[in-house]
């Protein structure tokens, strides 16, 4: 099997970071590039400025699905992130860039019901208490059992990796079946608490404010989609005042689109309690606090999931 344009494939990288072209990446971005995606190294060697940087529109995780829509000689792939919905940029998931070197075929053999990983970030090893191979691996990723657990390790099926890997049964967690409550999702979202502010991050070693959202609840398998603004639109409006923690807050300025989205974390008795969980493109971090003045003042409503 190879890649080819018109086929689907899936990501074999821990986090794979989706580029608006080839031509926009930095040379601060070269651990992000590589068959191995070092996410952590690339992270920590962003300025401040480089954190909001435009190049990057969103990251994938192993094992996540694109459609390839083309594929350059220079090693670069055009594709789709179809679990990723963004209706305003394409009705089949988000459009960008990968490095070829980061996505796999699809193998028809690998089938199951995937399980979700729980730990907030983990490794994967080569064998029960072996080293690890592949590092990095975020919570919400899912993964195919490749075998039974054997002495509390759990195989699984990697894209692009021959034989199985394996790490503990216990940072694995089955697909829930039913919708998840929004304390559920909000639980996911604290564990994510002081992360660094990448824009476009999805990945507990940098995150953007919908990513954050969206992370949370693609840990039950709920796909919202990626940017806020869609969120506001596949989400249900609901009067100030009756939200309660796990609920989003949308921020917009007058006369323009959604900008800000962040996970309501008080029961407000009045305006003046209302308390959010965001990844605060100001602050480069996410954050629980207050909401400030100036976020009051451009609250344009408070939906559900």
């Amino acid at each position: 099997m190879e890649l080819q344009p018109g086929r689907e494939a899936v990501v074999r990288v821990a986090v794979a970071t989706l580029w608006t072209s080839p031509e926009a990446v930095r040379p601060v971005d070269q651990p992000a590039l590589t068959a191995r995606a070092d996410i952590p190294t690339w992270v920590s060697g962003l300025d401040t400025d480089q954190q909001v940087g435009d190049c990057v529109l969103s990251q994938l995780l192993l094992g996540e699905r694109v459609l390839i829509s083309e594929l350059r000689p220079d090693g670069w792939a055009r594709v789709v992130a179809v679990e990723q919905p963004a209706a305003k940029l394409d009705p089949r998931g988000y459009p960008g860039w990968l490095p070829v070197d980061q996505l796999a075929p699809v193998d028809p053999a690998v089938t199951g019901h995937p399980l979700v990983v729980d730990a907030t970030v983990t490794g994967l090893r080569s064998a029960p208490n072996g080293p690890v191979v592949l590092p990095g691996v975020v919570v919400g990723t899912r993964l195919v059992p490749a075998g039974p657990v054997h002495d509390g390790w759990q195989p699984v099926h990697v894209p692009g990796q021959a034989a199985p890997l394996w790490l503990p049964d216990g940072q694995l967690t089955s697909a829930p079946a039913g919708s998840p409550s929004a304390a559920d999702a909000l639980a996911v979202a604290q564990r994510l608490l002081h992360v660094v502010y990448v824009w476009g991050g999805l990945s507990a070693y940098g995150i953007d404010c919908s990513g954050l959202v969206h992370l949370a609840w693609r840990r039950f398998g709920v796909l919202l989609p990626r940017d806020a603004d869609d969120q506001a639109q596949a989400t249900t409006p609901l009067p100030l005042g009756q939200e309660r923690p796990g609920d989003l807050y949308f921020f917009a300025r007058p006369g323009r689109k959604i900008h800000h989205i962040g996970i309501v974390t008080a029961v407000p008795g009045d305006h003046e309690n209302r308390r959010m969980l965001h990844a605060c493109y100001r602050r480069r971090r996410v954050v629980e606090e207050p909401l400030p003045a100036e976020r009051t003042a451009t609250l344009v409503g408070a939906h559900r999931v």
